[in-house]
């Protein structure tokens, strides 16, 4: 009778991360945050949106256009294709996302999947160029491919953090992340914002639409460039997962994992509240991010040269926001940092209801503090999740993660709107937001932090 084999899994700690390794972690964040600054936070949703108007027959530079596109025989507003692309890259995302981590898990080369998905994404990117004319179709199909890979290797990224440090060194590692990938976000848009102001012609409205695909494409080839830095200086850290799955097929064994886990996860209480507490206050952030150009145009009548200004701001404040937090949090711990966060972006909207209309400076300083407490914020959220993940199941987590950060991005735009209907006031549009950041608050306040890591069964960092 034959032998039967059982695999077995090496117990020996894997060896203590290097500062190169770390840094080319870090590296990471500065090259994928060039596509969320420069190109969905500026200027893809303008650029789709023209296309789709000159494909729908409007005339370039028209203040208004009613025109209507019609995607796979459905009749589409031109002006409403790109929220409606921003929904299915939402919603297919929630399907792909804990598939990749749970691959990401079982695999032995997770260096390779994020530089697959990674270079997937900067390609699409690149391919902007060919968007020309009317050709929205193409330019909606490569949104949808770069977005997806941009979030599918987020959780692959994010997978390595747990493997980079201890309980008490994760927070200082995110927050120097965090921080580097606001950096080189907004050099990059900086420079980008620069060329379309010295370069575009008021009269020339295809000048500023070729800029803005330009910019875009710098984007995709600045991701691709500096991916190359973590793929050559983190190792392949395989974890217990992947061990057991050397024999057999990573994609289908994935799959069967990830239905494991769903199954699974209830065994683990506390972490799901967490993530209910992060979906809820980040839903705020989100909604802060995303609506305050509006808010400044709309109510307080603000130029866009005020604007751009802000984003910038926000940008690099980020990045000594991050870096500052995080000290904080090796002081105090980062659940205190995080809920002191919640009271100072309870602190924003309030400033925010009370910003006075066409006062520049007032709004510019805001601006400022937002990018001080958003990016400690976001980073030491990541860093105390990292705690509360079994061991093992990294990459599953973190795909739950990011579907809690992006898949649910519409609850608070869907409030602010609601109210806005009923009030016709952006001001009370955006005070409702302030529920998220309340209910929040209590929701992580409620969470037995220590004891959720314990039963996570994970050492407890030395402050929390």
């Amino acid at each position: 009778m034959a032998e039967t084999v059982t695999p077995t899994v090496d117990d020996t700690p894997p060896p203590a991360s290097t500062r190169r390794e770390r840094r080319g972690w870090y590296i990471y964040d500065w090259a994928n945050s060039a596509f969320q600054t420069t190109v969905i936070t500026v200027f893809l949703g303008p650029f789709i949106t023209t296309v789709a108007e000159l494909a729908a027959g409007c005339e370039l530079g028209a203040d208004t256009c009613n025109g209507y596109v019609h995607p796979l025989g459905i009749r589409v507003a031109a002006g409403s294709y790109y929220p409606y692309l921003i929904s299915l890259s939402v919603f297919l995302t929630v399907f792909v996302l804990p598939v990749i981590g749970a691959i990401a898990d079982r695999s032995t080369h997770k260096k390779r999947l994020l530089g697959g998905a990674a270079f997937t994404g900067a390609g699409a990117t690149v391919a902007m160029i060919f968007v020309t004319g009317d050709r929205y179709l193409l330019g909606g199909a490569l949104f949808l491919v770069a977005n997806i890979s941009f979030g599918a290797a987020v959780v692959v990224y994010n997978s390595f953090l747990p493997q980079l440090g201890g309980p008490d060194e994760r927070d200082g590692i995110s927050s120097r992340g965090w921080a580097l990938g606001y950096l080189g976000g907004g050099l990059l848009l900086a420079f980008n914002l620069v060329a379309v102001t010295l370069f575009s012609e008021d009269d020339n409205p295809q000048r500023t639409l070729d800029l803005a695909r330009w910019s875009i494409v710098s984007a995709g080839v600045w991701w691709a460039v500096f991916t190359l830095v973590p793929l050559r200086w983190l190792r392949e850290r395989p974890s217990a997962a992947a061990a057991l799955a050397r024999r057999g097929n990573v994609l289908t064994d994935g799959f069967r994992q990830l239905g494991r886990t769903l199954r699974e996860i209830k065994a683990y209480p506390l972490t799901l509240f967490f993530l209910l507490a992060f979906l809820v206050y980040n839903d705020g952030i989100q909604t802060v991010i995303t609506l305050a150009s509006q808010y400044g145009t709309e109510e307080l009548r603000l130029d866009q040269s005020t604007l751009i200004i802000t984003i910038l701001l926000v940008q690099f404040l980020a990045f000594g926001g991050a870096l500052s937090l995080g000290a904080l949090a090796r002081r105090i711990g980062a659940w205190k940092t995080v809920l002191l966060s919640l009271v100072l972006w309870t602190g924003v909207i309030i400033g925010a209801f009370r910003l006075p209309a066409e006062a520049p400076v007032p709004f510019m300083v805001l601006g400022a503090a937002i990018g001080l407490v958003l990016g400690g914020s976001q980073a030491l959220s990541r860093s105390l999740f990292s705690q509360l993940i079994p061991a093992g199941k990294e990459g599953e987590y973190y795909g739950f993660y990011e579907i809690s950060d992006k898949g649910t991005s519409w609850l608070g735009p869907l409030a602010f709107g609601l109210v806005f209907q009923l009030t016709a006031s952006y001001r009370v549009g955006l005070v409702s937001l302030l529920i998220f950041f309340v209910v929040g608050f209590l929701l992580l306040a409620a969470v037995p932090i220590r004891r959720a890591i314990v039963a996570a069964g994970n050492t407890p960092p030395r402050v929390l």
